[in-house]
């Protein structure tokens, strides 16, 4: 694996990452990001904090921002 790696210009650290999904609660939130964006497209990671929190989620502004980015 190190001669494939180094070939390749690749660090061995990637080869073996395996991606961790996404929580239920995550995925839940992204749902409702997502139809609420549809409505409002130009909602960002304030208003969209604000929008959450009003539904009675208790969310802040850094999580909503990465959960658009992952979007």
């Amino acid at each position: 694996i190190i001669r494939q790696c180094t070939l390749l210009r690749l660090n061995r650290s990637g080869v073996y990452y395996r991606p961790v999904p996404q929580s239920e609660a995550n995925l839940k939130l992204m749902r409702l990001i997502d139809a609420q964006f549809l409505e409002t497209p130009y909602y960002g990671s304030r208003q969209m904090t604000w929008y959450l929190r009003r539904l009675g989620h208790e969310v802040g502004r850094k999580r909503v921002r990465r959960l658009m980015a992952i979007m």
